[in-house]
């Protein structure tokens, strides 16, 4: 994962349906339905704050961050338990799970094949940003 990039928030409008999708399409009827939905204002709430990041390798693929997703980080946002988040270990971001107990971060990956990161006495930690969104383009 490379260093963030500031996010340059426009507008991005996309038609929304007042209605959940189950395994069909949409009621003929609903049709006339149809709104618009400000798609950065639905995912971005601290525009000056937000960042976005592609995500390398599968340690949080149970999460539903696959290799090559795209995170919204909000570096506004306290880190609380479970939270998905950015951390900078020695200079290297990682997206993981974010554990605290009696005053210890744990980083923890959403995949049982990779360890829990503990940073060791001597490692700078910092949480970069808590993940608001993951975005994974399908191959059409």
């Amino acid at each position: 994962m490379n260093a963030p990039l500031p996010l340059n928030v426009t507008s991005l409008w996309v038609q929304s349906l007042p209605a959940t999708v189950q395994a069909g399409f949409p009621s003929p009827a609903d049709d006339h339905a149809v709104t618009r939905l400000d798609l950065m204002e639905q995912l971005i709430k601290h525009p000056q704050a937000t960042f976005m990041l592609r995500v390398r390798g599968d340690s949080m693929k149970d999460a539903g961050i696959m290799d090559g997703s795209v995170v919204l980080v909000d570096k506004a946002i306290q880190p609380r338990n479970g939270h998905v988040v950015v951390a900078c270990i020695d200079n290297e971001y990682l997206c993981k799970y974010f554990v605290q107990r009696a005053g210890r971060v744990r980083l923890k990956a959403a995949n049982n094949t990779y360890p829990d990161i503990t940073p060791k006495d001597g490692q700078t930690l910092e949480i970069w940003g808590v993940v608001v969104a993951s975005i994974l383009q399908h191959k059409c």
